[in-house]
């Protein structure tokens, strides 16, 4: 559309040109570089001594890695750390429920519960169980009070293994309420406001509303614990339970080769967490959704991209030229 301009004065069609883009370049982080080198040349050094140096016996590790004895203590250290988990949850979750009931005879019953586990030691429990027999030589079982109709010998019944499996089991329900009670509590009071108005009772309410939801609580600490539990399965080889530690050292009692074995051991407890680690990382994820990062990758694809990300920034680091400014002339 043409413009009307005043006379004698001519119209200037010339518009300002726009300015280039401007090329955003990341920072270059140096010091960062610099840090990964000195941490890179550490882990190496120390790699190499480890490989190099004759007093580890690697060919004595690789020949006991897959030995009968060290693998049979390994399942029975799996044995005690599945089953004593089992009784730790089924355990916990009951002291939680009885520690947040309005009856105070069942709340005090579990604080005390709680209070003495958690007050003493794994190992001293251990030891205590093992030795009930002297306290307790025979088992009754009958009416409360009354009769026994049943007497089992105490020394027979509770062997070595049972004790160490009642020991881990007990003391990790005391946790484990802890946990879950936390869990509990974390569900807002109006979800069960809402339950009861729908006229579910107590019990369908914390099954059906309340635990599914705190569950997203409760599973991160509970992995944790499973794998503490592996590794605290190892105490019961004071009681001379024949899992993966009582294994070696049996072993290395005869051939005087402790170093090695003790490698062995720490091999398969690494080699066992990393799997627990991993199942506890998707177990999270599954009870997860729905949350803040429902949504997330998988571990090994956010680690493989997370190294493609930075080798890639590297490059564009070394190939982009410097950032240009520029405008246009008035």
């Amino acid at each position: 559309m043409p413009v009307a301009t005043a006379p004698g004065v001519t119209e200037d069609t010339t518009r300002p040109e726009p300015p280039d883009e401007i090329q955003a370049v990341p920072v270059r982080h140096r010091l960062q570089w610099v840090a990964a080198a000195i941490v890179a040349i550490i882990l190496l050094g120390l790699a190499r001594s480890i490989a190099t140096n004759p007093r580890f016996e690697w060919g004595v590790v690789g020949d006991y890695l897959f030995d009968s004895r060290v693998l049979h203590g390994l399942v029975l250290t799996l044995e005690l750390t599945v089953l004593a988990m089992l009784i730790g949850i089924a355990l916990g979750v009951i002291l939680a429920l009885m520690r947040l009931s309005p009856n105070p005879l069942l709340s005090t019953a579990s604080w005390v519960y709680i209070w003495f586990f958690r007050g003493t030691p794994l190992l001293v429990q251990i030891l205590f169980l093992n030795f009930i027999g002297a306290l307790y030589p025979t088992i009754d079982l009958g009416i409360p009070f009354g009769p026994s109709f049943v007497h089992l010998d105490a020394n027979t019944l509770i062997t070595p293994f049972l004790a160490g499996l009642l020991a881990l089991g007990l003391n990790e329900g005391a946790y484990m309420s802890e946990i879950v009670r936390a869990g509990i509590i974390s569900v807002d009071e109006g979800q069960s406001d809402a339950a009861k108005a729908l006229g579910m009772t107590r019990l369908q309410t914390m099954r059906r509303v309340v635990l599914p939801q705190a569950m997203r609580v409760i599973i991160p600490p509970t992995g944790n614990e499973t794998i503490s539990m592996l590794k605290n399965s190892s105490l019961v080889s004071v009681i001379a339970v024949a899992e993966l530690l009582y294994a070696v050292q049996l072993i290395y009692a005869v051939n005087y080769k402790t170093i090695p074995l003790l490698i062995v051991a720490s091999i398969w407890y690494l080699a066992a967490t990393t799997v627990l680690s991993i199942g506890q990382y998707y177990l999270e994820r599954h009870y997860g959704r729905g949350g803040p990062g429902a949504q997330s990758e998988p571990l090994l694809h956010r680690i493989f991209r997370g190294i493609a990300a930075r080798h890639d920034d590297a490059a564009r680091q070394d190939l982009e030229p410097p950032p240009t400014f520029s405008g246009h002339n008035r």
